[in-house]
């Protein structure tokens, strides 16, 4: 799951015929971001002749581990990071220029594409998974989706358990062919029905460092035109960034360990488990969704934010010490507002420049997206097999410290306004 489920959140405010292109691209890449992890421990798992998962001492913790099993859970955990790398440094340099671009050619381009490409990923999974190729081609399929923006590039303009336990890793198989078709549908709709919201300038180029000079221009001079001066807006930018920056780090980070942590011991999750786990945390949401509804009828955007930060922060506790069934699904609970600080802030980014720019914004905000995909795919994939011999969830535990960096600068600048409003009413 591609910074990807983050669109739901946006579906509120989009026009509506993208929202069917956000909603079809955010269900293919919620369906294989699990799938996919599972998929690379059963091949390194039957690599390495370990099936510890399956047995029924697995949660008995009187029983030693499997010495395989940590085996297995450091490769996994490295070839997530090898496929996020691969995926960085194709996506880093393509997804500025269709930001950008989009700006004068349009954005209808920028909504097929990437689907085109998630679509050939999906093509490459499945001839992966049909003749069972050695997984480094999983990241042959990663490339090409980078090439062509991924889901980062379609915010410019169901989970459940769907393996069979008896079937091996061809039961893979049939969900992926769902999400090629998805991929598929999704590309035919935006080009045969989303209305194009930006003239389009024939002369428009791709290839041009233009398009990185408009994103460099717009942090280092604060954008020509939005609420507040120059100054104030580029100070604003660069902290809501960071904010940004950290939340979906350890979004990103924390949600490629979920499914390992659940398919080791003490958990040993079967793939229905897992699946209502993935349930569980997509309902997350549209919790969250609905949250932010109520909320902003009563708090100020910070604020929201901030509740948004504390049920991610409490969720991740839980997290670290989850050796249950019941403490795993309790931690589910508890994040139900955890996405509620990502659409504020990216709110309070588009506020800041004008309507020329957004996509100079979008293409910004989307190269922090990668990089945010990187950083916490390197520092969580890693962190993971590190502390696996004195806190197996301890990487959860450092996700929720970080989290309080961000809470800080937002509470900061609340405290601020709040103190500027007690001197004028005081006066």
């Amino acid at each position: 799951m591609t910074s990807h489920s983050l669109a739901l959140l946006s579906l509120k405010s989009s026009p509506f015929p993208q929202k069917p292109v956000l909603f079809l691209s955010m269900f293919s890449v919620a369906l294989q971001a699990p799938l996919s992890t599972q998929y690379l421990w059963d091949r390194i798992s039957e690599d390495l002749g370990f099936n510890g998962s399956r047995r029924s001492e697995c949660s008995n913790s009187s029983v030693p581990p499997d010495p395989l099993q940590k085996e297995v859970e450091t490769l996994t955990a490295h070839w997530n990071l090898y496929i996020s790398l691969g995926f960085f440094l194709v996506g880093i340099m393509v997804v500025p220029l269709l930001g950008s671009w989009s700006d004068m050619a349009g954005r209808r381009p920028v909504l097929i594409l990437p689907n085109i490409g998630l679509a050939l990923q999906a093509v490459v999974y499945l001839v992966v998974m049909y003749l069972k190729l050695p997984v480094v081609y999983f990241l042959v399929g990663r490339l090409l989706s980078g090439l062509s923006g991924d889901f980062n590039a379609i915010l410019a303009g169901i989970s459940g358990s769907f393996r069979d336990v008896g079937q091996h890793h061809w039961s893979y198989i049939n969900p992926f062919w769902l999400v090629l078709a998805t991929n598929v549908a999704s590309a035919l709709y935006a080009f045969l029905f989303v209305h194009e919201s930006v003239y389009p300038d024939p002369s428009a180029k791709l290839l041009t460092a233009r398009h990185h000079k408009a994103v460099w221009h717009l942090y280092s001079t604060g954008g020509s035109s939005g609420e507040d001066g120059g100054r104030l807006r580029r100070c604003k930018l660069w902290l809501y960034t960071l904010c940004f920056f950290l939340v979906v780090t350890v979004h990103f980070g924390s949600r490629d360990l979920f499914v390992l942590y659940e398919l080791s011991s003490p958990l040993c999750w079967g793939s229905a488990l897992i699946g209502y786990g993935s349930a569980a945390q997509h309902l997350a949401y549209l919790s969250s969704l609905l949250g932010l509804k109520v909320m902003q009828r009563c708090l100020k955007d910070s604020w929201v934010a901030l509740v948004g930060l504390a049920s991610n922060i409490t969720g991740l506790v839980v997290f670290s010490v989850a050796d249950t069934t019941e403490l795993m699904f309790t931690g589910y609970g508890l994040c139900f507002l955890f996405m509620a600080a990502t659409p504020v802030l990216r709110s309070k980014l588009s506020k800041l420049v004008g309507p020329s720019e957004q996509g100079a914004l979008f293409a910004s905000v989307a190269c922090v997206e990668s990089l945010c995909f990187l950083v916490g795919s390197s520092i969580f994939n890693s962190l993971y097999p590190a502390s696996l011999h004195f806190m197996k969830g301890f990487p959860f535990l450092f996700a929720a410290l970080v989290l309080f960096i961000p809470a800080g600068i937002i509470g900061w600048v609340c405290a601020f306004i709040l103190f500027i409003v007690f001197l004028i009413l005081n006066r």
